[in-house]
């Protein structure tokens, strides 16, 4: 028997996939090789397509075509403070002077001047980007950090897309299902990267429900009408086996394709993911929203400030300057490292097609299917 008939058959179905498998769209990392590498393995490859200039995502999508037959997925934002970012001028003073403060005590380390000014205005690129991927018919949607509205859904119903949406709360995959979505992502509290809202909470709240709790409680809200794909602290056969047992149809995994070969981050970013301490900690001190990275002295620097961070993504726009220095020097410390809570079971640095076909074969074994 087919994987499909043995495990997650529902989503393999909806989404013309063999392996109940959707890898993350993390910018930064979801590439083109990346994408083909899942997608030809049987899973849903989805590529990053936030701040990609909607020519240079239009030859990618059409590049991933050559690449492979198989279904694939493009995945944006959807925030209301980043679809339509807030005006730099409107930020009060003393935000902008404390986020600055903070940034101004790392970038001697760069050889970088100070300042205190306010970052520009970013341009807006994400309904452009959308209607990138409506023209070209993309085989999926994936919708990341707010519910898609039922016109948009519509809109790539029309031309063959099938759309998945990835929320934090059992209200959001609700609301999104009653918009007309076809697969609902539940993100737990677990998950690596940026948490699944469509506006900014405060951290307590912004941390999310454990997996443990949102999935069953999902699965009971809306998996009678989409399949229910389960996303956090899930890197190997054992999550997978976990989260169909509570219910889930599969698994979106972000932290264990980061660390592959078909990966496009920085080797730096593979080796702190796969070896040494790996704690993490929720932070908004590097784009502005809160998302879950490898501890450093950044991130508690940034927490031990108090200072606030800009709105939309205008925190990544200021720090420009000193992360892109980091990353280009290969400084662990002062860049974003995305990690979910179970990183520190990671080991290894894998093919993309290994880390499908490992985990599915994994997961049969433990369910006894």
């Amino acid at each position: 028997m087919s994987t499909d008939e043995l495990l997650g058959r529902r989503l393999c179905e909806v989404l013309s996939i063999e392996a109940p498998i959707v890898q993350s769209g993390m910018a930064g990392v979801a590439g083109i090789d990346l994408v083909t590498a899942v997608s030809n393995s049987g899973g849903l490859g989805v590529m990053a397509a936030l701040r990609v200039q909607p020519e240079v995502l239009r030859d990618s999508i059409r590049l991933i075509r050559q690449a492979t037959s198989k279904p694939f997925g493009v995945n944006i934002w959807l925030h209301s403070d980043v679809r339509t970012s807030p005006n730099p001028a409107e930020i009060p003073e003393d935000v902008v002077r404390g986020s600055q403060t903070v940034l101004n005590h790392f970038r001697p380390r760069f050889d970088l001047p100070s300042t205190l000014e306010r970052p520009p205005s970013p341009t807006d690129m994400i309904d452009a980007a959308l209607e990138v991927m409506i023209e070209e018919r993309i085989p999926v949607f994936s919708a990341g950090l707010g519910v898609p509205e039922a016109d948009l859904v519509e809109r790539f119903h029309r031309v063959g897309t099938k759309v998945l949406s990835m929320v934090a709360t059992v209200e959001d995959g609700e609301a999104a299902v009653a918009n007309g979505v076809d697969v609902v992502v539940a993100q737990g509290g677990e998950s690596g990267g940026h948490r699944s809202y469509g506006h900014k909470l405060g951290r307590q709240n912004a941390m999310g429900t454990s997996c443990l709790v949102l999935i069953p409680a999902m699965v009971d809200a809306v998996g009678a009408e989409v399949p229910v794909v389960a996303s956090g602290g899930v890197i190997d056969g054992r999550g997978l086996a976990a989260m169909v047992a509570l219910g889930a149809d599969g698994v979106l995994m972000g932290t264990r394709f980061v660390a592959t070969r078909e990966s496009a981050a920085a080797q730096v970013w593979k080796n702190r993911l796969t070896t040494g301490s790996r704690t993490t900690t929720l932070t908004d001190g590097f784009t502005g929203q809160w998302a879950r990275v490898l501890t450093s002295e950044f991130t508690n620097h940034w927490a031990d400030s108090g200072a606030e961070a800009l709105p939309g993504l205008l925190q990544s726009a200021a720090g420009s300057d000193l992360f892109g220095a980091a990353k280009r020097a290969d400084d662990d410390q002062m860049q974003p490292l995305y990690a979910g809570a179970a990183v520190a079971q990671l080991s290894g640095i894998l093919s993309a097609a290994e880390v499908v076909s490992s985990t599915v074969e994994s997961a049969r074994n433990i369910l006894g299917r």
